[in-house]
């Protein structure tokens, strides 16, 4: 393969990176390839992140537009600006009346085309600037909502205030906002705690290699 041809990297990110740390890296470790990501995951995320090079940068946009799936862990009965640990616990409520049917019901709700309003701290644009940078000040703006799809949630472990869940979605779907909106409807707030991403369309976590596995390959093709 030459490398102005390209190709699709499969990457399963660790946390406390953000996805253009590992295009940073992955870019130096190819000799400076040109590449770009296909769906930004938030550093505290981990799981598939899909690059592409050369001349299959044109197919980012494809990418995007793939269904994704998500495992996430969220905890009831705490609030953060962030709707994630990334910010610190601002709200903190008993769960007690609430039990696990009616979480149950509740994250069944969700399910279908819902609205949702970006959160404060994410990389949306208003007005020409990124939403977290006005968080960062201490700032709150009005935020227009948009239409995503829930296509399912599946809860997986329940132990209250925690529950495991994984959802499929439309591209654009914030899983903490859905989180938080859960948290919400049920009265007592809820919080995501853990976040992986486990499929972007056909493609698949169990697929994907890790960033030093990246880096090895990258460094014995330039070698080879």
């Amino acid at each position: 393969m030459r490398p102005d041809e390209g190709e699709v990297l499969l990457v399963d990110k660790p946390a406390g990176w953000t996805s253009f740390d590992v295009v940073n890296k992955l870019r130096r470790a190819y000799g400076g390839l040109k590449m770009g990501h296909a769906g930004t995951l938030d550093p505290g995320a981990t799981g598939l992140l899909i690059l592409c090079t050369g001349r299959k940068r044109k197919d980012i946009d494809s990418f995007m537009g793939l269904e994704k799936e998500y495992a996430a862990e969220m905890r009831l009965g705490i609030r953060t600006p962030s709707f994630d640990m990334e910010t610190e616990v601002t709200e903190a409520s008993g769960i007690d009346g609430i039990s696990e049917e009616q979480v149950l019901r509740v994250m069944g709700e969700f399910v279908g085309a819902v609205q949702q309003v970006p959160p404060m701290w994410s990389a949306v644009k208003v007005g020409g600037k990124r939403l977290y940078t006005l968080a960062r000040k201490g700032m709150e703006v009005e935020r227009p909502s948009r239409e995503v799809q829930i296509v399912s949630i599946q809860p997986g472990r329940m132990d209250l205030p925690d529950v495991a869940f994984s959802v499929v979605c439309s591209k654009g779907t914030y899983i903490r906002t859905l989180v938080h909106d859960i948290g919400e409807r049920l009265g007592c707030g809820a919080t995501m705690t853990a976040l992986r991403r486990t499929r972007i369309g056909p493609y698949r976590v169990e697929d994907a290699q890790s960033v030093p596995q990246h880096v090895e390959r990258a460094l014995a093709l330039r070698t080879a």
